[in-house]
């Protein structure tokens, strides 16, 4: 019984990091033995990277965070990462954002502002660097350029877009599933396509 007892736990640490918004919701048979467990690795992040995790947050055992010193990873409270997510600091996250599995933020030099309620679908891609093109060099060879990427407050990235350096996201908007962002985005626009455009507003009745 002990042993099925231990399994299950285990498949339900799965569960968590591959669904991390059922963590917020846990009963409290559960509770207990979560919040250890999450003391234990989030700690383990913070003293093996430049990492800030703040109160009552979800962070995956499986998510793959780095942060060297000068490039701090801030999670604000009540966020969450989930199993295979890659993030590269400087990155900074509000409160509440939510970040899905196989999601991969890389802040470059100039970083990625992340804005409160923020959530960030699965396979989501936010690169805030990029290669120059000149074709007299080879591409390894090319300098690397960094303007940063700043994402509002609750704002929704589909699952499987991306974000291109240099974008500013405005609050309230939506980005459809794997829509390639490489222009700011309006406050409350909804945007959708390669490249991304606005196809509608999330303020008028649909």
């Amino acid at each position: 019984m002990e042993d099925l007892d231990a399994r299950r736990r285990e498949q339900h640490k799965q569960r968590l990091s591959w669904m991390p918004w059922l963590y917020f919701s846990l009963k409290p048979r559960h509770r207990k033995w979560a919040e250890e467990w999450q003391r234990e690795v989030q700690a383990r992040f913070m003293e093996l990277e430049t990492i800030q995790i703040a109160e009552g947050c979800f962070v995956a055992p499986e998510a793959r965070l780095f942060a060297e010193p000068g490039r701090t990873l801030v999670i604000g409270p009540g966020s969450s990462i989930a199993a295979d997510v890659f993030v590269h600091g400087p990155v900074t996250l509000g409160r509440q954002v939510s970040i899905n599995a196989r999601a991969s933020l890389d802040g470059g030099a100039a970083g990625i502002h992340i804005g409160d309620g923020t959530r960030i679908a699965t396979g989501a891609t936010l690169y805030a660097f990029n290669h120059g093109m000149d074709p007299d060099r080879p591409l390894r060879e090319q300098p690397v350029t960094s303007r940063g990427i700043r994402v509002g407050a609750d704002v929704w990235i589909g699952a499987n877009a991306g974000v291109t350096d240099g974008v500013t996201i405005g609050a309230h908007a939506v980005v459809g599933m794997g829509a390639i962002v490489t222009r700011d985005v309006p406050e409350w626009a909804i945007v959708a396509g390669v490249p991304a455009r606005v196809v509608g507003d999330r303020r008028e009745r649909r």
